[in-house]
C-alpha cells in the first residue's frame, strides 16, 4: 500500500515538472519575435510600422492606447505643485476675507452650541470634543458679505435691528448711530408694527434679527405685515422666516461685535456715509477703548449750542 502511494506522488511530481516545461516553452513562444512567413509580410509590417499607413486602429484599440497614456501621465504629476494650489486658493479667499482670519478666530464667531437645527446643519464645519458645533469661518465670511448687499438695498429709515442680549447692546447702538438704522435694544414694543392705533406705530421694510429666541416678538411682527427679515442665526436657530441669513455666534460680545462692526463699515461704504467715525474692531470686540471717539449725537448737539 505505501509503494502505490509512493509511485502515485512520483507520478504527480513528474507530471508537475513536465507541465512546467511546456508553460515555459509558451512563454518562450509569446517572447519571441513573431516569424513572418513570407518577405512580402515582413515589409508590409516594417512600412506600417514607419508611416502608420496600415489598417486603421479600432475604436477599443485607440482607447486602451489613451488609457495607457494617461497613466503614464498620472505617475509623473507633481504631487508637491498640487498642494502648492491648493495653499494658493486657500491664502486668496483669505486675503480676499473681509477681515483677517485671525480676527474671526478671536472673537468666537466660529463657535456654536451643543444644538444643531437642520437649517444650521449645511453650515456645520464639525464638532469638538466638548460637543460644541463648529461654523466654517470662510462661510461665515460669504453670508456676511451677502448680509451686507442685501442691507445695502434698503434706505436706514426703512430698517430696523432688534438686539434684546445684553451681549449686543453696545455695538447694535454703534451701529445705529453711525447707520441711521432704528435700533431696539432692551425692549421692543409689541405691535409697534402691526398695530396702527399706537402713537408709535410705523411701517418698516426690514428687520435685522439677532437672535429669533429672544427677538421672537419683532420676528412674528415683520411675518404679520409680510416684511422682510435678515436673521443672525446660531447653530440653535431656525431660519424659517428669513430672507437672508448670516451666521455666526450671535450670544457672544466680541462675536456680535464684528458682525455689527462689518455690516457698518460695509452698509455706510454702500451708501456712501461717513466712514471716518466708525470705531477700531478692537472697540467693537471690547478690547480696547475708542480714541476720542466723538459720537454723532454729541457732536450735532455741539453745532447747535447745545
Amino acid at each position: 500500500m505505501v509503494d502505490i502511494i509512493k509511485e502515485i506522488k512520483d507520478e504527480v511530481k513528474e507530471g508537475e515538472e513536465v507541465i512546467k516545461k511546456l508553460v515555459e516553452k509558451v512563454a518562450e513562444k509569446i517572447t519571441e519575435p513573431k516569424e513572418k512567413s513570407s518577405e512580402k509580410e515582413i515589409a508590409v509590417e516594417a512600412e506600417a510600422e514607419s508611416t502608420d499607413s496600415g489598417k486603421e486602429k479600432s475604436l477599443e484599440e485607440k482607447k486602451a492606447e489613451l488609457l495607457a497614456k494617461v497613466k503614464k501621465l498620472k505617475g509623473k504629476v507633481d504631487v508637491t505643485a498640487t498642494e502648492d494650489l491648493k495653499e494658493q486658493v486657500k491664502v486668496k479667499k483669505r486675503t480676499d476675507m473681509l477681515i483677517p482670519l485671525e480676527d474671526y478666530v478671536k472673537s468666537g464667531i466660529y463657535l456654536g452650541t451643543r444644538v444643531v437645527t437642520p437649517s444650521m446643519r449645511p453650515f456645520v464645519y464639525r464638532r469638538r470634543a466638548d460637543g460644541l458645533a463648529i461654523f466654517n469661518t470662510d462661510t461665515i465670511d460669504e453670508k456676511i458679505k451677502e448680509g451686507i448687499e442685501y442691507l445695502s438695498k434698503f434706505n436706514p429709515e426703512d430698517v430696523i435691528l432688534v438686539c434684546k442680549r445684553q451681549a449686543g447692546w453696545k455695538a447694535a447702538e454703534m451701529f445705529s448711530e453711525l447707520t441711521g438704522i432704528r435700533v431696539f435694544t432692551k425692549k421692543y414694543p409689541a405691535g409697534i408694527l402691526t398695530n396702527t392705533q399706537l402713537e408709535d406705530f410705523f411701517e418698516n421694510e426690514l428687520t435685522i434679527v439677532t437672535d429669533a429666541w429672544v427677538d421672537k416678538n419683532a420676528l412674528n411682527d415683520t411675518l404679520t405685515v409680510k416684511k422682510k427679515v435678515l436673521m443672525i442665526c446660531d447653530t440653535n436657530n431656525f431660519s424659517k422666516g428669513s430672507d437672508k441669513v448670516i451666521i455666526g455666534n450671535n450670544k457672544s460680545p466680541k462675536s456680535l461685535g464684528v458682525i455689527f462692526y462689518l455690516l457698518t463699515r460695509g452698509y455706510c461704504k454702500a451708501k456712501g456715509l461717513d466712514t471716518t467715525k466708525i470705531p477700531d474692531l478692537e472697540w467693537w470686540t471690547g478690547e480696547e477703548e475708542p480714541k476720542k471717539q466723538i459720537s454723532i449725537k454729541a457732536k450735532a448737539g455741539a453745532e447747535f449750542g447745545v
